[in-house]
């Protein structure tokens, strides 16, 4: 059960005869609307969301929205956690703290049904005492040189939910932030981030000051922050061209390996990694499209395309989403001696991975379901390619579930090779292991259950593409279902960046749809990473239609199985995944009752001018030479609109706030379907939130509520 294409085939051009001879580029009559916070602008919002909640705020919305707080806010969840010495932290939202509270316990007492926490930082208090609804961002902690008193730390806090964010020194044994006039570190909101040298050095890539932004808004250069110092005039260490996507560096501190690194990320998936050495940067000498991960004395290398190494007329060919790994000390010199760790075939693909103190744990899907490999390095002596390496596979992964693995704490001198697993399902609550490598793994959290999982099954089921690539999906339904067409369903996906959509629990999705009685399901498309780098780059730039067109494959593979039907098949998907459904709304509007679009990407002639946008153009092509521009507008929804043409009911949702994707584009999709004469289409702007679209657990659940109710009343009567 597998791609019926191999990595040759998905890269030769999409058929694009259904997509071409497409009218002009029409004049752009909305481009008032890309002044996110002018007067006029926001008016419009406002008067567009007071429809929107006309239509969906009931006594009904009103149960469903407080239901989903329930699961958000419920005090059963998993509190998950990091472990910083002999303390593990968790950041934890509820009714009491719905901004935040960052806190810890000792591992006795997490253990226990009721752990004893100790609050490290209120953001509710913060919020309140400073008048910024600040949104948690995490913490960078500075290694202590016990490595057990980890007290200093780095906090990053974004004034409303955006990627820009403060920095600021935090203490946490004195519950307190270090007085900058003392000399603590603090910055003022902006894009990038901070690593620790040492207790007086910070590494700061950030878009303050001028000239320091690229173009696709991200930190250009990199500069090293002395204590007490002003960050305009610290020593600039590390900088690339504007054009180029974003610099950063950082700063490795495990003990004996200590080394300075930097990376130019040339686009979204090309950088070129260095390493400090005498006294300049020394680039890691490997094509711009192999990912790099140093730990300890080894260097890991991930091609995303293959890789050969050597003379090209007697090189080694290593494929796309293989695993190699060399001495680092070696291949630096010279040695291009790779062992290699996996290689992927037509059912599996390598996702991530983790070292624990004497081993190395790979998380693989195979055809979307987890497998966890072991590894064991030879001792340091006797070199890569001596004894050593050899996997097993842990028994830790059922069927249709995502099993994911990672280390405890791998320089704990007596948990160094502990393990941490999250397991979850479609019907499954997540479970919370730890087990140890050589012994037993065992539960240590339980989430709650949040409705009845026995009465609904999931099976997965494969729709066949218009070029004959199988396309995998999970479809979860009551049990019995009668294949007479009518049942509610949900369809969503993503299909960009390499991302994979995986099994997991919602509480959310069982309480707002299977309860109800509808099917949800989950198209895992090109464009993401279900099947490794190649299914990724079957849907790359011009041959983007493979993902709208397995997308297509999976609701018509639905209404010809019998599950639903077009006036009861709705999609949902935001961001990357809001492109796939305004593409769904304007290719194959006939297969839809109704579309929740959020986030979205959807004018395509301007999307690198807005936001961030300009990082994407490695994923979907640049508007601006010419000939790329002739296949993005085949996949521009806000210049495919038609007049005459019967569209689903359509939700497009977005953030203000947002500085990734921003909402501009969602604006301007549901002003034109309006001028259009479309009324079906209803418009709704969270005024915080950022890219989520919502900086807490009451618009989160808000958020989905809108959503939810939208579809499921849109695809069982009349809407209004």
């Amino acid at each position: 059960m597998t791609p019926d294409t191999t990595p040759a085939e998905t890269a030769q051009p999409a058929d694009t005869e259904t997509w071409a001879h497409l009218p002009g580029e029409p004049v752009d009559e909305n481009l008032w609307l890309e002044d996110i916070h002018g007067e006029d602008q926001l008016a419009w919002v406002r008067e567009q969301n007071a429809r929107t909640e006309d239509l969906l705020v009931d006594a009904e919305y009103a149960q469903l929205e407080a239901r989903i707080l329930e699961v958000m806010d419920s005090t059963d969840r998993i509190p998950m956690v990091a472990k910083r010495g002999d303390w593990y932290y968790n950041f934890w939202r509820d009714a009491e703290h719905p901004r935040g509270l960052w806190r810890r316990t000792r591992w006795d007492s997490y253990v226990t049904e009721a752990p004893e926490w100790e609050a490290v930082l209120d953001l509710d208090a913060l919020a309140a005492a400073e008048g910024t609804e600040w949104v948690w961002g995490g913490a960078s902690f500075l290694r202590p040189d016990d490595n057990v008193s980890w007290r200093r730390c780095m906090v990053r806090l974004s004034p409303d939910g955006g990627d820009a964010a403060a920095l600021r020194e935090y203490d946490v044994e004195d519950r307190a932030f270090v007085d900058p006039a003392a000399g603590g570190f603090e910055l003022p909101a902006a894009k990038g981030g901070v690593d620790w040298i040492d207790a007086d050095t910070l590494l700061v890539s950030s878009t303050l000051g001028e000239d320091a932004s690229t173009t696709s808004s991200y930190p250009r250069i990199v500069r090293k922050l002395a204590r007490g110092g002003d960050l305009a005039d610290a020593e600039t260490i590390f900088e690339v061209p504007a054009e180029h996507m974003m610099a950063s560096a950082g700063f490795d501190d495990t003990p004996g390996f200590e080394r300075l690194l930097a990376s130019d990320r040339i686009s979204f998936f090309d950088v070129q990694h260095s390493v400090w050495v005498d006294g300049d940067w020394a680039p890691i000498p490997v094509p711009t499209n192999v990912d790099v991960d140093l730990h300890r004395e080894w260097i890991l290398f991930r091609p995303q395309r293959d890789w050969t190494v050597g003379g090209s007329s007697d090189g080694r060919v290593y494929p796309g989403g293989s695993l190699l790994v060399a001495g680092f000390d070696e291949f630096m010199a010279g040695s291009r001696d790779l062992t290699v760790l996996f290689t992927p075939d037509e059912h599996t693909s390598l996702q991530s991975w983790s070292w624990t103190k004497s081993h190395l744990m790979l998380n693989l899907l195979r055809d979307v379901s987890s497998e966890i490999r072991v590894l064991t390095p030879p001792e340091p002596s006797s070199g890569a390619h001596d004894a050593g390496w050899s996997p097993r596979t842990l028994d830790a992964c059922p069927p249709l579930h995502l099993v994911e693995s990672f280390a405890v704490d791998d320089e704990d001198p007596e948990a160094g090779d502990d393990y941490w697993l999250i397991a979850t399902g479609f019907l499954t609550p997540t479970t919370l292991l730890r087990g140890a490598l050589g012994g037993e793994h065992a539960a240590v959290k339980r989430a709650p259950s949040f409705f009845d999982e026995s009465r609904f099954e999931v099976e997965q089921h494969f729709a066949v593409s218009a070029d004959g690539t199988r396309v995998p999906y999970f479809q979860v339904s009551p049990l019995g279902l009668e294949l007479d067409g009518t049942a509610p369903t949900q369809l969503s996906g993503y299909g960009g960046f390499e991302i994979a959509r995986t099994p997991a629990y919602s509480g959310t999705i069982g309480r707002a749809w299977l309860e109800k009685g509808g099917v949800y399901v989950v198209a895992n498309i090109r464009g993401g990473g279900e099947y490794g780098p190649a299914w990724h780059q079957a849907a790359l730039k011009a041959n983007r239609h493979r993902a709208y067109e397995d997308f297509a494959a999976v609701a018509q593979d639905l209404i010809r199985r019998g599950v639903t039907s077009p006036q009861h098949l709705g999609c949902s998907g935001g961001s990357n995944g809001g492109l796939l459904v305004g593409n769904m709304l304007v290719h194959y509007p006939e297969l839809f009752g109704a579309i929740s679009c959020g986030v979205p990407l959807l004018d395509m002639r301007r999307y690198t001018k807005l936001s961030a946008g300009y990082s994407w153009i490695a994923e979907y092509g640049d508007p601006d030479k010419p000939e790329e521009w002739e296949f993005l507008r085949t996949f521009s929804p806000y210049h495919l609109l038609r007049d005459g043409v019967e569209y689903p009911d359509t939700f497009i949702w977005t953030a203000t706030s947002d500085d990734r994707v921003g909402p501009v584009q969602a604006r301007k999709m549901a002003a034109r379907m309006e001028a259009m004469g479309i009324r079906n289409v209803w418009f709704h702007e969270a005024l915080e939130g950022g890219h989520a679209g919502a900086s807490d657990n009451r618009q989160a659940a808000a958020l989905q509520a809108r959503s939810q109710t939208f579809l499921w009343r849109a695809l069982t009567g009349p809407l209004r």
